[in-house]
C-alpha cells in the first residue's frame, strides 16, 4: 500500500470519525441531560471550541505535509475545512436560538446590528463565520476547476483571516481564563510564521532564477 492509498483507505477514514466525535459526544450529551444549568451556553462554547480546533488543524495540514514529506496529506485539508464549517455554523445557529427564542430577545436585523454596535466580540466572530461560508461552498473540486489553482488557493486564504477572528472572539468572550485562546493565538501565530517563511524563501529563489536569467540573456 504506497502513501496516497493508505491516507485514503485508513488514515481519512480515521480522520473522519475522529472529528466527528465532539458532535457524537455533544448529541449524547444532549439526550442525556448532562449539560448543566445552562446547556445552550455550553453547546454554545463546545461548539466554538471545536470549530477554532478544526480550523487550526486545517492550516496545519500543509506544514506537516512539507515537514514530513507526505504529500498525500492534502486528501484531508478539504475535509477538515468542512469540519470546521459545520462546527462554526452549529455555534451560529446557537447563538441565534439563545438570541431568538431561549432570551425572547429576537432575531431582527435591529438586534444584530445592536448586538455588532454593543459587543465588538460577536462583531469578530459574526464576521469570521461569513468569511467561512464562501470556502465552505467552494469547497468542492468542480469549484476549483471554476475558479481555477490560483483563484481559488487566493479565495481559500481568507481561512487565516478568519482564525485569527475566531481566535480574537474566543479572547474577548472569556475574559478571565484566557489561556486556551492564549494557545489557540500561539499555535496559529506559529502557523502564519512558517507560511511567511516559506514565501519569503520562495521570493529570494524567484529573484536568484530572474538574475541568473537576465545575465544569461546579457552574454
Amino acid at each position: 500500500m504506497n502513501q496516497v492509498q493508505w491516507v485514503r483507505r485508513v488514515l481519512k477514514p480515521a480522520v473522519f470519525v475522529a472529528a466527528a466525535v465532539p458532535f457524537g459526544l455533544l448529541v449524547k450529551d444532549i439526550f442525556g441531560g448532562t449539560l448543566g444549568a445552562n446547556p445552550v451556553e455550553e453547546i454554545t462554547h463546545r461548539t466554538g471550541f471545536w470549530t477554532l480546533t478544526m480550523l487550526t488543524i486545517t492550516l496545519g495540514v500543509t506544514p506537516i505535509r512539507k515537514v514530513l514529506r507526505l504529500n498525500a496529506l492534502i486528501r484531508l485539508r478539504r475535509m477538515l475545512g468542512v469540519y470546521a464549517f459545520f462546527y462554526a455554523f452549529l455555534h451560529f445557529t446557537m447563538y441565534a436560538l439563545d438570541r431568538a427564542v431561549f432570551s425572547g430577545l429576537g432575531l431582527t436585523v435591529g438586534a444584530i446590528v445592536e448586538d455588532v454596535a454593543e459587543r465588538p466580540f460577536v462583531t469578530v466572530g459574526f464576521t469570521a463565520f461569513v468569511l467561512l461560508v464562501p470556502l465552505a461552498i467552494t469547497s468542492t473540486k468542480g469549484w476549483v476547476k471554476r475558479l481555477g489553482g490560483k483563484r481559488w488557493q487566493r479565495l481559500h486564504r481568507l481561512v487565516y483571516v478568519a482564525a485569527i477572528g475566531g481566535v480574537f472572539h474566543f479572547l474577548w468572550l472569556v475574559k478571565a481564563d484566557i489561556r486556551r485562546p492564549v494557545i489557540f493565538g500561539a499555535i496559529l501565530t506559529v502557523l502564519l510564521g512558517y507560511r511567511v517563511g516559506v514565501w519569503w524563501v520562495g521570493k529570494g529563489r524567484r529573484q536568484r532564477a530572474g538574475h541568473v536569467v537576465a545575465a544569461g540573456a546579457s552574454s
